[in-house]
């Protein structure tokens, strides 16, 4: 009976070879010298930043040059009004600019996504500009700001203003005048961001809509803003962020001026670092406005509750 018994008993399942751990690691090993390379271009940058922060660093006064600990960063808050004005100004400039591109953006999404004679040639007109390099928008606007042979000289044709008129030289129009070009550069990003997500939104909710007898504002509140969401709330937080570091526009476009009225924080960074050469002082700075963006950016994130419900 035990030797039937035996004869009887299944055998046994066969081993599972081990799988090998090549195939799952090949990707990541396909990508690491790409990983590498992104991560040494930017952790060195970062951390020299931080490391010259602390330092007393300028090649043309090498005898000063050492460890400084804080005191580049107390010379910030306490010893440096021209920090606190061009803080203020990078706020106001990002608000401006954010709000105004975020507005125009939409509109300009909300009419490209209508069916319309020609709509692939107008999407093309209004994503165009967003393909010309900051100098070059700036280099543009320069000549159509010229005060010989730019909008004034036609305005001033036409009665309007007088000849020899700079908006870029004076201060109580400067301002306007570079928010409108960057305007023009900037309205696209957010055109084609919303354009993207609008095309995702479910026609049969409109018609739904329409049937319940609901006007096309509230369609627009109760349906298209709730679904857009998210990439408004992205799409702000990216401008918002490249806005403050706007350096090339208004560097090619005024230079700051006139008297300091267009210095951003990153602009007073790069006129301190390459033409005061004071790059403990700038590092220090720099140190301040990623700190200050990192804080920023928490809070929008957190207060507009990204990727919660809609």
């Amino acid at each position: 009976m035990a030797q039937a018994a035996a004869v009887a008993k299944p055998p046994a399942p066969p081993r599972r070879r081990r799988a090998s751990a090549t195939p799952r690691r090949l990707p990541y090993l396909l990508i690491a010298p790409a990983a590498l390379l992104m991560l040494g271009f930017i952790a060195y940058p970062v951390i020299s930043v931080f490391y010259y922060s602390l330092q007393e660093y300028n090649p043309t006064k090498p005898w000063r040059n050492g460890y400084a600990g804080f005191d580049n960063f107390v010379r910030i808050f306490t010893e440096d009004p021209q920090f606190w004005d061009t803080l203020v100004f990078s706020a106001k400039w990002v608000f401006v600019e954010v709000g105004l591109q975020l507005l125009f953006g939409l509109a300009l999404a909300l009419i490209v996504n209508q069916t319309f004679v020609g709509r692939a040639l107008g999407r093309a007109l209004v994503f165009s500009p967003w393909a010309v390099s900051g100098v070059l928008t700036s280099a543009i606007w320069v000549l159509l700001y010229n005060s010989q042979t730019g909008i004034t000289r036609y305005l001033a044709d036409l009665g309007i203003g007088d000849y020899g008129t700079s908006w870029l030289s004076d201060t109580s129009t400067v301002f306007p005048a570079a928010i409108v070009a960057d305007l023009w550069r900037g309205v696209p990003f957010f055109a084609i961001l919303i354009l993207a997500d609008l095309q995702s939104v479910s026609k049969d909710l409109y018609e739904a809509a329409e049937v319940d007898g609901a006007s096309r504002l509230k369609q627009f509140w109760h349906i298209t803003l709730p679904h857009l969401k998210d990439a408004i709330i992205l799409s702000t937080l990216l401008r918002a962020v490249w806005e403050f570091n706007n350096v090339d526009l208004l560097y090619t476009l005024t230079g700051g001026g006139p008297a300091g009225e267009t210095t951003t924080l990153p602009l007073y960074i790069a006129n301190t670092s390459v033409e005061s050469h004071d790059f403990g002082y700038a590092s220090a700075l720099t140190t301040v406005a990623f700190v200050i963006l990192l804080f920023c950016s928490i809070v929008y994130l957190r207060l507009s509750k990204f990727g919660g419900e809609k």
